[in-house]
């Protein structure tokens, strides 16, 4: 059976002397692999989209045990990333974080949105790499299941207006008055975690932070991301190491 879908490449091993494994994120079919036969062949039709961050229309022969893509139209290969290192590796941070999260065979299209939307945001350099990593790792976690309860102190209930004690290894916060455990977060901080976790896919960019906020946002949903899949990303690493 042939199924033809929507696909980013993620991730891309090459096997044998010319073919290649690739981890699709497809919007209807959640990550699949699927083989890509004589890729790697310098005449190939099949070369340019068997490269990690392609996104195309893929046409995909479904057998018993395995998926062998027959063709694929390219519709963006995102080659602005690939002149700067740091965005490349951020890019490819997205993609490790996509195939991590996001099961097999269950239809992802809000995930595949997400992704495409931020490494859309970031070859344009629209806005800044911190700002769209926080989006990104807050949005995809929640998207998986584990958004964090932002809904009112885990204590009393309440939303007070200054700053609060958030716990990225429970996903809440406490009102300073009860709990004295935490990272401390401002109210803006706060209410964009809410935004990115509540607002509808097309919104979640549509706010804006001063620098000193934007970098801790990004810190919180990063150690929150961290905490709630207890994993280490090798990409996130590279990222790290490109970026100082």
């Amino acid at each position: 059976m042939s199924i033809v879908t929507d696909a980013l490449v993620l991730k891309v091993t090459d096997t044998g002397e010319s073919d290649r494994l690739l981890y699709l994120l497809t919007a209807d079919y959640g990550v699949i692999r699927a083989f890509a036969n004589r890729a790697s062949k310098s005449k190939s039709n099949m070369q340019a989209a068997s490269q990690t961050l392609c996104y195309g229309e893929f046409n995909i022969y479904s057998g018993r045990d395995t998926y062998t893509v027959n063709s694929a139209v390219v519709k963006e290969v995102f080659f602005d990333l690939r002149k700067d290192i740091r965005l490349l590796a951020l890019g490819q941070y997205f993609c490790s974080l996509a195939y991590e999260l996001i099961p097999e065979g269950e239809p992802a299209p809000d995930s595949l949105r997400v992704i495409l939307n931020s490494l859309s945001f970031l070859q344009s350099g629209r806005r800044s790499p911190e700002f769209l990593k926080a989006v990104t790792e807050l949005k995809l976690i929640s998207l998986a299941g584990y958004a964090p309860d932002l809904s009112g102190c885990a204590v009393c209930g309440e939303s007070p207006a200054g700053e609060v004690l958030f716990s990225p290894s429970q996903g809440r916060f406490t009102c300073k008055t009860c709990s004295k455990y935490g990272r401390v977060i401002s109210p803006g901080v706060l209410t964009a975690m809410k935004h990115i976790t509540m607002s509808e896919l097309g919104r979640i960019y549509s706010f804006r932070l001063s620098e000193q906020d934007e970098k801790l946002l990004e810190k919180i949903s990063e150690e929150y991301l961290l905490a709630r899949t207890g994993k280490t990303y090798k990409a996130l690493e590279f990222y790290k190491s490109v970026s100082t």
